[in-house]
């Protein structure tokens, strides 16, 4: 077992402390009684009740649930089938061209993302709303779910889809019987990469949102401008404690299933 040395550990606790000290932070002074962020006045949960009878912030959130659900989806299936045309389409016109377009918006600022994205929604006439930031995450995020995809079906046995076919499946039954049930666990964590990502975003929101369409980010940065707000920090609480509860239930499906996984092996082995 490798033990850490003092420079090792110093540096990891330093890191955490200056992650997750603001976090707590933030959490504690959620539940303060006072309207002074920076003032403790006792244990109150007023701001909660306050946040859930703010329309505007139940507006945008909506709004944001929706954008990364449906963005999420339209990227899952357009990167998936992106990334199997790259993997198995072997060598074909255009290809280089194609790879460089899927890949762009990893490295492409968001500014100018956003900036393209506007102006081709005002040269079509597009009204800016909620269709508009779907589009745009779409944009950006199908990206990511390709570089996912692509690095498991790099991986995968090919021998397994030669078999299907060998026993009569045409090609998109054998795509849909043997190859995504076994690169589910990617394209799920594709769909999940993402959500967050349309969760997250702010700038490219800003230049495709319109006045019918405020995501979350948007708001709570308009709000920041004009002093952070004890409602800030609730929103901000909740939105950790769900993300918490998010990575718990992820790690404890995950064991589960390597558990699992482990005791079907050993089956067979005994079985063999």
């Amino acid at each position: 077992m490798m033990r850490l040395s003092w420079f090792n550990t110093v540096s990891l606790t330093l890191g955490f402390a200056f992650l997750y000290i603001p976090m707590i932070i933030l959490v504690i002074y959620s539940f303060n009684d006072s309207q002074l962020v920076t003032v403790w006045a006792g244990f109150s949960t007023r701001w909660y009740g306050e946040l859930l009878q703010n329309e505007a912030f139940l507006n945008a959130a909506w709004v944001t649930l929706k954008v990364a659900v449906f963005s999420s989806t339209i990227a899952t299936v357009l990167g998936t089938m992106a990334a199997y045309v790259l993997v198995r389409g072997g060598r074909f016109m255009g290809r280089t061209l194609f790879s460089g377009m899927i890949y762009a918006p990893l490295v492409m600022p968001e500014v100018i993302t956003g900036l393209s994205l506007l102006l081709l929604f005002i040269g079509i006439g597009l009204d800016r709303g909620v269709l508009t930031i779907v589009l745009a995450h779409t944009t950006f995020s199908m990206c990511y779910v390709s570089v996912v995809v692509s690095s498991r079906l790099i991986t995968f046995d090919k021998s397994l889809e030669e078999a299907a076919l060998d026993l009569g499946c045409s090609q998109a039954e054998a795509f849909r019987l043997v190859t995504l049930p076994i690169i589910a666990p990617a394209v799920i964590s594709g769909w999940l990469l993402a959500f967050t990502l349309s969760l997250d975003d702010l700038v490219i929101a800003s230049f495709t949102a319109g006045p019918s369409a405020t995501t979350l980010p948007i708001k709570i940065f308009s709000a920041v401008r004009l002093g952070v707000s004890p409602e800030i920090n609730a929103l901000s609480t909740l939105m950790i404690a769900i993300v918490t509860v998010g990575v718990i239930t992820a790690s404890l499906v995950s064991k589960r299933a390597m558990v699992r996984q482990q005791r079907d092996e050993q089956e067979a082995a005994r079985a063999q």
